[in-house]
């Protein structure tokens, strides 16, 4: 390999895994009139990081996991994956919604294998792998049942490994746990830093919970009441890995970061309360 590829190679190996530079994003309405979204915004997410976007309902944070995951064409701005810049879908990410997309009619093991059989996997390989992974989110025994046979944080577990088994290297993930009770996000939050410690993926997670943001994340991202949302702070969670959340909630820093992103955050919370309806994606 010549310097210059190997240069090449190098500089692309560290370029952050997403990379939103200058995206604003800008939605037509009815009779012509517009809504303004996102302002410009500039974020970053290393290769293995975790990163969370907490802010108001309507702020943009699902917009901006939208843009990293090719769904959205910024109105001004780029995305660049691992320093390419991204044209139509970003097939390297993966994409859990806080909805779950399991098709009723077939088992949790082809729910899991379908994502391989469609990219050309032999079937039984897709089931074998499928089974692998229902094991390894704790669903080994419940893999010939149906979706409606399933709990609401078991259903959760199998979309997991359905989006896991492609090995993606980026992992999108909006307000995934939202509709669990307490005890089964603690849970949930628990069975993902265990997969994400095995292989650590770079991670946006949107959530509306701060507690589970700063769990959870490596730096948690606050964004601004819209409309023109953009990103007004930027905090590192220095707290040790492994993390059990549960225990983790106890510890005196943990208090002490949630007292000072708190500080920012709820005047943004009350001002987006104040606006009333608002127009945007959450």
């Amino acid at each position: 390999m010549s310097s210059a590829m190997a240069a090449t190679g190098t500089a692309a190996s560290q370029a952050p895994a997403v990379e939103l530079d200058g995206v604003s994003i800008t939605f037509k309405l009815a009779k012509g009139s517009t809504y303004a979204a996102v302002a410009e915004t500039k974020l970053d997410v290393a290769a293995g990081e975790f990163v969370a976007i907490v802010g108001p309902t309507g702020c943009g944070k699902s917009t901006l996991l939208n843009v990293a995951a090719g769904l959205i064409k910024p109105s001004t701005g780029h995305a660049r994956i691992f320093g390419a810049r991204l044209a139509g879908l970003n097939i390297q990410a993966g994409y859990l919604f806080q909805q779950d997309s399991l098709m009723p009619w077939k088992t949790a093991i082809d729910n899991v294998a379908v994502a391989l059989e469609i990219a050309g996997t032999s079937r039984d390989e897709a089931l074998q792998r499928a089974q692998a992974w229902l094991g390894r989110v704790g669903l080994g025994a419940f893999s010939h049942r149906h979706p409606h046979m399933l709990s609401g944080g078991q259903r959760k577990r199998v979309g997991l490994a359905q989006v896991l088994i492609r090995n993606p290297r980026i992992l999108l993930m909006d307000e995934p746990f939202g509709p669990l009770d307490a005890q089964t996000r603690l849970i949930m939050g628990d069975l993902l830093l265990k997969l994400w410690q095995d292989d650590r993926k770079a991670v946006m997670f949107v959530t509306h919970d701060l507690e589970e943001a700063i769990a959870l994340a490596d730096r948690v991202v606050i964004m601004s009441a819209g409309p023109a949302a953009s990103i007004i702070g930027d905090y590192p969670i220095n707290l040790t890995r492994p993390r059990d959340i549960s225990e983790i909630k106890l510890e005196p820093e943990f208090h002490r970061i949630h007292r000072e992103i708190w500080t920012a955050l709820k005047a943004e919370v009350l001002k987006g309360y104040s606006q009333g309806d608002m127009v945007g994606a959450g």
